[in-house]
């Protein structure tokens, strides 16, 4: 059946067309037009003069609706998946923090299963963890850190196939090791909860690095040592232009203005949009059941106070936030929420975009800055248009 989207803002690779119309049939988009003359038998969708954008691209979350991807169950996967699409995210990788073999594998296996089914907004697995800087380790169990161990990786990325991103800090031994490997696996690899010096950066880099996972989180910038001062990883990361980032827009994780400078020199091409959340996105929940955690002005915290454990932002929260707050241009916003984390990922060809041939992946917003309207593949998720 075909659908048409009209009387909407549609943002296009060309920029912002009014008086078009998107028309839609399964799952796809079958054309972008400049009229909007009704179809005949078309489903007519309204879009009440909302900007009409590509659905979210979430590379990096570790639950919402009150589960987390760590329990490894296809239950647990679904749950945070619907939650997290209730609020724009349309395509997403599940994210585990440090976590045993058996809990990695039980996860593969899970996100393999959603994978495989029609229309699925699951497209691969992130690994964060085990190989992490213990000082950096923030809400992550440190029983489970570790230095890269190839016996432990390598069997992983050869049996499973979902694996698509794997994090690490690169001053540990046996980085530039593990790199290799997820590079020849076709897995993308970032720099994570990590006190990486310039020269780990460059090396890793070389090596095959390309990303840098919860910029401005859990790793150090410019410090003194004596009376020279140092440049830190975020100041590393910046050096190579070719690197590109994420951020955890919630406007707490980095602060609107950080937000800002992060946009000004990385730019809406290497600056992608992130929740990291935790389960407690998008949940009713309001206390966490890790006593080792709270939540308290708007994000989880560790009890003790000495560092942020995660965020419970949502798609449109960071879109808010960064055109809101941040006073980022919205047209770059949106893309960086899509278009980036799409070609990020490698999956540019089908997502991110809102043009022909492309999956039905749809997000509305209001005057406001509120979500309005979700599609993902073609199915509606969200309908308050008014």
């Amino acid at each position: 059946m075909l659908k048409q989207i009209v009387n909407g803002r549609i943002l296009t690779p060309n920029g912002w067309l009014e008086g078009g119309s998107v028309i839609i049939e399964d799952n796809k988009i079958k054309a972008v037009s400049n009229i909007d003359l009704h179809i005949v038998d078309a489903e007519i969708i309204d879009a009440k003069g909302c900007y009409v954008v590509p659905g979210g691209i979430d590379m990096h979350t570790h639950g919402g609706g009150g589960r987390d991807f760590i329990e490894g169950s296809e239950d647990a996967f679904r749950a945070a998946v619907n939650a997290h699409m209730k609020h724009g995210t349309t395509t997403i990788y599940p994210t585990l923090s440090s976590s045993t073999i058996p809990t990695i594998e039980a996860a593969c296996q899970a996100c393999e299963k959603l994978m495989a089914e029609k229309d699925s907004p699951v497209l691969g697995l992130h690994i964060e963890g085990s190989y992490i800087n213990p000082k950096q380790a923030g809400a992550q169990n440190p029983v489970l850190i570790k230095t890269p161990l190839a016996e432990e990786y390598e069997p992983l990325l050869d049996k499973y196939s979902c694996i698509k991103r794997w994090d690490e800090a690169p001053e540990l031994q046996g980085s530039v090791e593990f790199i290799t490997a997820c590079r020849k696996h076709g897995v993308l690899t970032a720099l994570t909860c990590t006190r990486a010096t310039y020269e780990d950066v460059v090396a890793a880099h070389d090596a095959g690095l390309s990303h840098a996972a919860h910029f401005y989180n859990a790793m150090p910038v410019v410090y003194k040592e004596h009376e020279f001062k140092v440049p830190g990883t975020v100041e590393s990361v910046y050096a190579l232009q070719d690197m590109t980032v994420e951020v955890i827009a919630d406007g707490i994780h980095v602060p609107p203005v950080m937000l800002q400078v992060v946009y000004q020199i990385k730019g809406v091409e290497k600056t992608a949009l992130i929740t990291d959340s935790l389960a407690y996105a998008a949940s009713e929940g309001n206390v966490s059941s890790e006593p080792s955690v709270i939540l308290e002005d708007g994000v989880c915290k560790l009890a003790d106070h000495s560092a942020l454990a995660g965020s419970i932002a949502t798609m449109d929260t960071l879109i808010r936030t960064c055109i809101q707050k941040a006073e980022i241009p919205m047209i770059d916003v949106f893309r960086m929420a899509s278009e980036t984390p799409a070609k990020i990922m490698g999956i540019y060809d089908r997502k991110g975009s809102i043009e022909e041939g492309k999956d039905a992946d749809i997000m509305m917003f209001n005057d406001d800055i509120n979500l309005t309207y979700v599609m993902q593949m073609g199915h509606e998720v969200t309908n308050e248009l008014q």
